[in-house]
């Protein structure tokens, strides 16, 4: 069954680069299999023409000059089978989340010259308008996206829902990272303990990962808009953000500069209180279309 899984994988990444009116004569079938530990992987064939164009649509913030990559609607299983190495109880349990939206995901994380541009300021610890801001807070970032949006008169700027970030992270891949499950080549993807230096460094100096966005593993830790959670019992299954207002501990993605290879898996993930300031710690936000 890898093989399959691997085929499907690569044709899910195609596919999602694709803009729907251009495939056509496509034909999918789609089987189940239970695995082991209940881990359940659906089998998706798809034959599309060939001819068509793969390169992503794009979005550009008139403020910020923010880059903006488009992704389609579709599934995928989000959390880690228990086999997985490296994984965390909190991963658990995989369950399938259904993205029925598109929604144009940020290329890069916000850079310090994109966050002065909105705020007037430069708070973090690692300075340079190429590296992505750090030492602001989930509440801070609420305050950013308000101002940015009422800079463009818009609604659509806002942070990923947790489901979003993994399912943009992933890419249409199931293995511990978007390259794969070989953590050997992460050294070509992100930046982290091993070969940051200790800093934050510019952003898309790395591989991107399929679908085009940059830095989803390492540099820095990425605020997404929901509220921690211990697992993912009764979690959304529609790719929402699962929020409580009694619980003040965010969630977090991605790794960062000063993580081992572990936490910059695509199922990684960390709860922190909303107001905390790290030097690895900063955002990439959601356009809607």
């Amino acid at each position: 069954m890898g093989s399959r899984i691997s085929l499907k994988n690569h044709i899910n990444t195609v596919l999602s680069h694709l803009k729907r009116e251009e495939i056509e004569d496509s034909y999918v079938v789609t089987d189940s299999h239970v695995v082991e530990n209940s881990y359940l992987i659906e089998d998706s064939y798809a034959v599309v023409k060939s001819g068509n164009s793969i390169t992503p649509e794009t979005s550009v913030s008139s403020s910020t000059g923010m880059e903006f990559v488009l992704v389609l609607p579709g599934e995928f299983y989000m959390g880690s089978p228990s086999e997985e190495q490296g994984r965390s109880d909190s991963e658990s349990p995989a369950h399938k989340v259904t993205i029925k939206t598109s929604f144009y995901m940020g290329k890069f994380q916000v850079t310090q010259k994109q966050w002065k541009n909105i705020m007037g300021n430069s708070p973090s610890h690692f300075r340079g308008e190429a590296l992505p801001v750090e030492m602001v807070s989930w509440n801070d970032v609420q305050e950013f996206v308000e101002k940015l949006n009422a800079a463009e008169n818009t609604y659509k700027y806002r942070l990923p829902s947790e489901a979003e970030w993994e399912y943009a992270s992933r890419a249409g891949t199931q293995t511990r990272y978007s390259f794969g499950d070989d953590e050997s080549k992460l050294k070509e993807y992100a930046w982290y303990v091993k070969n940051s230096g200790r800093k934050t460094h510019p952003i898309g100096r790395k591989q991107s990962n399929p679908w085009g966005l940059y830095d989803m593993h390492g540099n820095v830790w990425e605020w997404v808009q929901d509220n921690w959670h211990e697992n993912y019992n009764d979690s959304p299954s529609d790719g929402k953000a699962w929020e409580d207002l009694d619980n003040s501990l965010r969630v977090s993605r991605g790794g960062s500069w000063y993580c081992i290879a572990e936490s910059c898996r695509s199922a990684g993930r960390f709860g922190r209180e909303h107001d905390s300031h790290f030097a690895n710690l900063g955002f990439r936000l959601v356009k809607e279309l």
